[in-house]
């Protein structure tokens, strides 16, 4: 009798949602209207353009791809073109192994590379932007490289043996299948592991000392491993500890040992990402790797149930682990704590631990693939919103920290950073981090962007982006607001924003504007907020219960109509979503929670600012039909408001809406990116 209840509401929801003829007419008249306005931001956009690709051409062109350091050669990827070059000569006699557009790709870019253990095979995977699905392209390398293999629609791979590669099919934005093909005496492919459970999500990783090759099957809050031992890469997957819901792990190995990243025991503060994971256009290999842990332990190979678990490390409090590489005698974390950034060096020899706090511009890091365990030196970068990457390392001789002498490109000196707590409605202290120019005097009438994004235990972006230093070249302050539901603070931060929780990330985003304002950043009329994707939640929800903080608000493929999104069991994320939002489906509380603080649920008359929303027509986890549903019931509201009041200085706000009829939800070329 209870499931009838629900399924009523469910029925009620469901019959809101417009058919296909009343989405076209949308689509169409928002198309026509953007037609109509564009034209007016013509001069606005050129000189923006121009800006833009003054700036690419200084800080971006000029920086140097990552680097795969294999042996006694070097590989890298620049403008779609695979290089190889020896460690020793220099990259000045670099040569092109192959192109994208040799394979008949112009308009991919590369996703993925990975190189066989022998260095004869090399798979790259190829994305467009118009796809979540890549191809994957094995090449035989040698003087004249060849196709061996394309294999599309994957996601992760990773080499086995010389000739033996395993790989993960994507399907409607899921991977539950694992296959492992083998082509150099006779071409053969195999299904390996199939994953039951919607919730869950595989991908595959090569262990540090390419000893395993992990399959990892995660739900936002449960995992589980599989190994397959690269000595005798066709034997069956061996299991390291069945799956207990919420217990998550992560494997590497030494010596015989399994060494596991894991939220075993409390505090948890571990988090492996699979959600969402696209938006910030970042490579997708380094999403899953982004922890949220307090502990690493260790098992024998042979007995490695939880059981047998032994602690080798534990963080501090309120300490993330953003990254981990395990070296032959030493691993090392990446760590973040009150904004920080730190680097703690594991010495498995002497036991010790050493801590070395980064340079406090830096918000963001990138570990150069290091494919010998034996390497002596960690190559990473760092960078913020408005600083270009910048190269460093740590040798393990020396036991130091290098700063690259000679950079690529020049150094920001005229941006100055700023980090401020802010305290929520239940007392709890959300962090905030503000750049602006040295030389802006007047700060409190400046114009600020707020950023922010909350939700699935990841970070808010800070990586470098052109149009952030150009917004603080002319005189901008920018700000990023670490709310709750985001994962800057671990695991417990995400789940004091998720679920039930939801609320609390909105009323830190409200602490976080009203602290900037009152310590003299800016002021409501000067005041923007961006948001992307699920960060579409917080922002819509503030722009409904305090829209006098802000003068604009920009969204890009924003999540707005949760409520509806969530009340459809066939769309692809809607189940594994659960534990992020709850199942409004079966549960009537949390309908009457999502309900309240849904974008799109609680517009009504007032005064809103302005709106710009970009949408791609597209969109596999966005759907377009929430996003025109609330611009159109926006505006109803914005005009509504308008023709009641007579109050002077009355306004009616701008709300735009740009559909993209090509791109997609994930990572974007620059050309595309400085179009947008």
């Amino acid at each position: 009798q209870e499931g009838t209840k629900v399924l009523s509401k469910r029925k009620q929801n469901t019959s809101i949602v417009p058919s296909d003829l009343l989405h076209k007419s949308l689509l169409k008249s928002e198309q026509k209207n953007w037609n109509n306005i564009s034209p007016t931001y013509k001069a606005v956009t050129k000189r923006i353009k121009e800006k833009l690709e003054e700036l690419h051409n200084i800080y971006t062109l000029k920086s140097r791809s990552p680097r795969i350091r294999f042996g006694e050669n070097v590989y890298f990827e620049e403008n779609g073109c695979i290089f190889i070059a020896k460690a020793d000569d220099g990259e000045g006699n670099a040569k092109i192994l192959f192109s994208v557009e040799d394979l008949g790709f112009s308009d991919a870019f590369i996703q993925r590379i990975r190189i066989s253990p022998d260095q004869r095979y090399m798979a790259i995977s190829l994305k467009s932007e118009n796809s979540e699905e890549a191809t994957c392209i094995i090449m035989k390398l040698g003087n004249l490289p060849v196709v061996e293999k394309v294999i599309p629609s994957v996601f992760s791979f990773e080499w086995a043996a010389n000739d033996v590669l395993y790989y993960t099919a994507q399907k409607s934005l899921k991977c539950q299948n694992v296959f492992r093909t083998t082509f150099t005496y006779q071409e053969h492919t195999k299904l390996v592991y199939t994953e039951q459970d919607a919730r869950f999500f595989v991908d595959l990783y090569c262990t540090k000392d390419r000893r395993f090759l992990t399959i990892n099957s995660n739900s936002k809050t449960t995992s589980e491993v599989w190994l397959v031992d690269c000595r005798h890469p066709f034997e069956s997957p061996a299991l390291v500890q069945a799956r207990t819901t919420g217990l998550i792990y992560h494997i590497e190995h030494r010596k015989d040992q399994l060494y596991i990243l894991t939220t075993y025991g409390e505090p948890a503060e571990y988090k492996a990402i699979l959600t969402d994971n696209c938006i910030h256009r970042i490579n997708l290999d380094d999403y899953w790797r982004s922890y949220r842990n307090s502990k690493l332990m260790k098992a024998p190979v042979a007995s490695s149930g939880k059981e047998n678990w032994q602690l080798v490390y534990a963080l501090e409090r309120k300490t993330k682990l953003v990254d981990f590489e395990m070296f032959s005698d030493d691993c090392i974390m990446f760590l973040k704590n009150a904004g920080h950034l730190y680097l703690n060096v594991i010495s498995f020899v002497s036991h010790s631990v050493q801590s070395i706090k980064l340079p406090t511009w830096a918000c963001e890091f990138e570990l150069e693939s290091h494919p010998e365990h034996t390497t002596s030196t960690c190559y990473f970068r760092l960078s913020s919103p408005v600083h270009p990457p910048k190269h460093f390392a740590y040798s393990f001789k020396e036991n130091n920290l290098i700063e690259e002498a000679v950079q690529e490109v020049p150094i920001i000196t005229n941006c100055h950073t700023t980090r401020l707590l802010a305290k929520s409605k239940d007392e709890t202290l959300v962090p905030i981090t503000v750049f602006h120019n040295k030389n802006s005097k007047e700060l409190h009438r400046r114009p600020l962007l707020v950023h922010v994004y909350g939700a699935y235990g990841i970070d808010l972006n800070m990586s470098f982006k052109e149009e952030k230093l150009m917004l603080i070249e002319e005189g901008w302050i920018l700000a990023y607001c670490h709310v709750r539901g985001g994962g800057e603070q671990g695991l417990s931060w995400h789940r004091d924003g998720c679920q039930h929780n939801k609320l609390k990330g909105l009323h830190d985003l409200r602490a976080c504007i009203t602290l900037l304002h009152q310590v003299g950043f800016s002021q409501p009329k000067h005041t923007a907020l961006a948001a992307a994707s699920a960060g579409g939640v917080l922002a819509g929800a503030l722009c409904n219960t305090d829209p006098a903080l802000l003068r604009a608000m920009v969204l890009q493929a924003p999540f707005v109509d949760v409520l509806n999104t969530m009340m459809k069991a066939h769309l692809p994320l809607t189940i594994e979503e659960q534990e992020e939002w709850g199942n409004p489906l079966e549960d009537e509380k949390c309908m009457k929670y999502i309900k309240s603080y849904c974008p799109y649920q609680n517009i009504k008359p007032q005064c809103y600012p302005s709106v710009f929303i970009t949408a791609y027509e597209n969109d596999e986890r966005v759907p377009l039909t929430g996003i025109l549903q609330y611009v159109q019931k926006l505006r109803k509201a914005a005009l509504d408001h308008a023709s009641r009041t007579t109050k002077k200085g009355n306004w009616i706000p701008n709300i735009i809406l740009d559909i993209q009829a090509n791109g997609s939800h994930c990572d974007s070329s620059w050309e595309h990116s400085l179009n947008e």
